[in-house]
């Protein structure tokens, strides 16, 4: 990071970086780990979400075994998890003088996808990420949202397959965060890649059912959506 003109002999101006980087990226993490689809579930229906459908604590599980109203509520608040961290950074202007507010909003908003995927309160077994990666992007540039969530909705109407069009969001969150940006600051494409390896990593099982034929599709217009889906968030 870029230093005042003065820096301190000692380094203790990297060390306060550092500091602020850790704590940024800490907040970010215990936030994003809050399993809101599963205090949900249990608060208001007294169920495990983790025991319904997919077993998974995201908000497509929640949508499915909860009901549209509290699936929504559950994106919200996962949504949520990844905005907050990256708007407060932004809003406090943090970092600024030094240039660093961008490496900032990375480390917060990186941190708190990974605390959706990998939660400390329930032994680093998670969900896989979108929704609060979602609301990290929204947080740098709304477009790339739009965008993004355009690719899913089109991959999802010619596939029928959750876990293909969050796969193809995530993939294309690089591409269209580097023609928002131009590359500049880096962090920002830095962050979107680590966001797309990381919803990419989270669908490896997704990705083996559909290799062996076996993920099942979401149904089509007309049709009753299959209680057993597995396909997950």
């Amino acid at each position: 990071m870029a230093a005042n003109s003065s820096p301190p002999a000692s380094g203790s101006g990297w060390a306060g970086d550092s500091a602020m980087i850790l704590c940024w990226a800490l907040g970010g993490y215990l936030l994003g780990a809050v399993p809101f689809g599963l205090v949900l579930a249990r608060t208001i229906k007294g169920v495990d979400l983790r025991s319904l459908g997919s077993g998974n604590i995201g908000a497509t599980n929640a949508m499915r075994a909860l009901g549209r109203p509290l699936g929504v509520l559950a994106f919200l608040l996962d949504f949520l998890k990844g905005y907050l961290p990256v708007f407060l950074v932004a809003q406090l202007a943090l970092g600024v003088e030094a240039g660093g507010q961008p490496i900032l909003e990375l480390a917060a908003g990186t941190a708190a996808v990974l605390g959706h995927c990998f939660p400390v309160y329930l032994r680093f077994k998670g969900g896989k990420g979108v929704s609060t990666a979602c609301g990290a992007l929204v947080a740098i540039d709304p477009l790339i949202f739009l965008l993004g969530g355009g690719v899913w909705l089109l991959v999802l109407a010619l596939t029928r397959f959750v876990g293909l069009a969050s796969i193809a969001m995530g993939l294309a969150f690089p591409f269209l965060t580097h023609w928002r940006t131009g590359g500049e600051p880096v962090e920002y494409w830095i962050g979107s890649v680590l966001i797309a390896l990381l919803i990419l990593w989270r669908h490896r099982s997704n990705m083996s059912r559909m290799i062996a034929g076996q993920e099942p599709r979401i149904a089509s217009l007309g049709e009753r959506r299959r209680p057993t889906e597995t396909e997950a968030d």
